[in-house]
């Protein structure tokens, strides 16, 4: 079940909070044709430069998916860590406040904002938010996702109780 390599890392591992960093990320055209041809996507916003030109961007962007899949935390450095506990993402929002051109992007911390246990239950939702950054340091997507996180204890008391 778990990585020998990695410890894992459950919902009571983690405090509001506390921060990690998701790698750096290229925004450009190898990750816009993947996009594009996953989902057919396709708006000419997004490869065509002489039309993008005329728009209010006046150059291409990323698109607003594209941008929100990278800030997954499974997407994140702390993913083998969290394969155990990992039971499905519940909710995702985010706020685009500027356009993503074609540059690179880094994340700023995920940080813990909020942990929702119930007392003798196996998962815990839990509240992480997220930004994505420009090369020039400007926030182009705010965002939080919640995830349903296994509870080490509570999968520990039933291993025991199984076994009894």
């Amino acid at each position: 079940m778990g990585n020998a390599i990695t410890s894992q890392i459950f919902a009571e591992d983690l405090v509001v909070g506390q921060a990690f960093v998701g790698p750096p990320r290229a925004i450009g055209e190898e990750r816009f044709g993947l996009f594009a041809r996953h989902t057919g996507d396709n708006h000419p916003i997004h490869y065509d430069g002489a039309f993008a030109a005329n728009t209010r961007f006046g150059r291409r962007v990323a698109h607003g998916l594209l941008l929100m899949s990278m800030t997954a935390l499974g997407a994140s450095e702390k993913s083998h860590q969290l394969q155990d506990a990992m039971v499905a993402l519940a909710e995702r929002r985010c706020r685009f406040l500027k356009a993503c051109l074609r540059r690179r992007c880094r994340y700023e911390p995920f940080a813990v904002v909020a942990i929702d246990h119930k007392p003798g239950r196996d998962t815990t939702l839990m509240r992480f938010s997220t930004r994505l950054i420009n090369n020039m340091g400007e926030v182009f997507l705010d965002g939080e996702h919640t995830y349903l996180l296994g509870w080490r204890r509570a999968v520990t008391t039933a291993d025991h109780t199984d076994a009894a």
